[in-house]
């Protein structure tokens, strides 16, 4: 199991904080966003962001909301869902 870190995220709309990431990427590599879904179920790989605040690996994982929205990713740190993967900037 590869554990990646990712750099940099791909969402429709730039501008918008509610927007669902279409794809994650990091150094010489971008896939879309089921792929990596199926990867961390999988547990292939993992994938984490370095937590700007603390430096800490804030680890990516899957959310599966219950009323039908397609699943999402966000990064979950000493226990709380956070948005680090928002705050990264656009993949080329």
């Amino acid at each position: 199991m590869a554990d990646v870190q990712v750099t940099c995220i791909t969402k429709p709309d730039v501008f918008s904080s509610h927007e669902h990431i279409t794809q994650i990427g990091g150094v010489g590599w971008k896939w879309l966003r089921d792929d990596v879904i199926r990867s961390i179920e999988a547990k292939t790989n993992t994938f984490y962001v370095i937590d700007p605040a603390s430096g800490k690996k804030a680890y990516v994982g899957v959310v599966r909301p219950t009323d039908g929205r397609l699943p999402y990713l966000q990064t979950h740190a000493d226990g709380v869902w956070t948005n680090n993967l928002l705050s990264l900037p656009q993949c080329p």
